[in-house]
C-alpha cells in the first residue's frame, strides 16, 4: 500500500513542477502588466491599474492589425507547409529512390544552417524576385524552415503507416479519393495534427526574416513586441507579452484535445 502511494506521489511530482513552470511565469507576467511603479526591492506592487491594457487595447497602438496579420500568415504558412510537405514525405517513407539522402541533406539544410544566414540569403533571392515588402515573401520565408520540420515529422508517421490498407481499400471499391479520405487520412492525422503545431509555431514567432523581408510594412506581433521590449516599458511589454502567448496556448490546447479524440 506504502509502495503504490509512494509511486503515485512519485508520477505526481514531475507533473507539478512542470506545472509551476508554467503558471508562474505566467503568473509574474499578468501582475507585471497591471503593476504601477514596481521596482526592486519591492516584493509586491505598491499600485495596480490597467493603463498597460488600456493602451494595448487601443486600434490606434497596432497591436490588433499586428496580431491579425501574425494569425493569417501563420494559418496560411501551416497548411501550405502540410500540403508542401505530405507528398515529400510519403516518398521519403516508403520509397528508395537514388539519391535521397542527399535529398534529405538539401531538406534539412534550412534548419541546420544558422538563421541569420537563412534569413539573409532569403532577402536577397526574394529582393531580386520582388517579392520583399509584401505578404507573399512574407509566407514563403515563413516556409523555409517550417517544411522541413513537417516533412521529418510526417515522414515518422508515414515509417509506420501500412500501405495494404489503402490496397484493401481499392480492392473494395474506392476511388483514390475515398482511399485517402478513409484510410490514408485518417490514419496520418496525429501526425499532421504535430506538424501543424510545429508549423504554426515556428510562423507565429518569426521575427528577423518578418523584419527583413517585409520590410517593416509587414507588421506581426514579434516586431511589435520587441519594439516595446527595447522602449524599457515593461508593463506594456508584460501586457504584449501575454497577447503574444494567449494563440499559442489557445493552439497547443486544441490539438491536445484533437490527438486525445484521434
Amino acid at each position: 500500500m506504502n509502495v503504490s502511494n509512494n509511486r503515485k506521489i512519485s508520477s505526481k511530482i514531475p507533473a507539478g513542477i512542470f506545472t509551476a513552470a508554467i503558471i508562474f511565469p505566467l503568473g509574474w507576467l499578468t501582475i507585471q502588466s497591471l503593476a504601477k511603479n514596481w521596482r526592486f526591492p519591492a516584493l509586491v506592487p505598491p499600485e495596480m491599474n490597467f493603463r498597460a491594457w488600456n493602451y494595448l487595447f487601443d486600434w490606434s497602438a497596432g497591436v490588433f492589425p499586428a496580431l491579425i496579420n501574425s494569425l493569417a500568415i501563420a494559418a496560411v504558412v501551416t497548411c501550405t507547409a502540410i500540403i508542401s510537405a505530405f507528398p515529400a514525405a510519403r516518398a521519403i517513407a516508403l520509397h528508395d529512390f537514388k539519391g535521397k539522402n542527399f535529398f534529405l541533406f538539401v531538406l534539412l539544410l534550412p534548419i541546420l544552417s544558422p538563421a541569420i544566414a537563412t534569413a539573409m540569403g532569403g532577402h536577397a533571392f526574394f529582393l531580386r524576385l520582388g517579392l520583399t515588402d509584401s505578404y507573399l515573401g512574407v509566407i514563403l520565408t515563413h516556409l523555409i524552415p517550417t517544411v522541413p520540420y513537417c516533412v521529418l515529422t510526417l515522414t515518422g508517421s508515414f515509417s509506420r503507416f501500412d500501405t495494404n490498407l489503402e490496397l484493401q481499400a481499392q480492392t473494395l471499391g474506392a476511388n483514390s479519393w475515398q482511399v485517402f479520405r478513409f484510410v490514408t487520412l485518417p490514419a496520418m492525422l496525429p501526425g499532421i495534427i504535430t506538424s501543424a503545431v510545429f508549423a504554426f509555431l515556428i510562423s507565429w514567432s518569426q521575427y528577423l526574416t518578418t523584419l527583413l523581408v517585409g520590410g517593416g510594412r509587414i507588421i506581426t506581433l514579434p516586431l511589435i513586441l520587441i519594439g516595446f521590449q527595447r522602449s524599457s516599458d515593461e508593463t506594456v511589454t508584460a501586457a504584449l507579452t501575454l497577447i503574444f502567448i494567449a494563440p499559442t496556448l489557445v493552439f497547443l490546447a486544441l490539438t491536445a484535445r484533437l490527438r486525445r479524440e484521434v
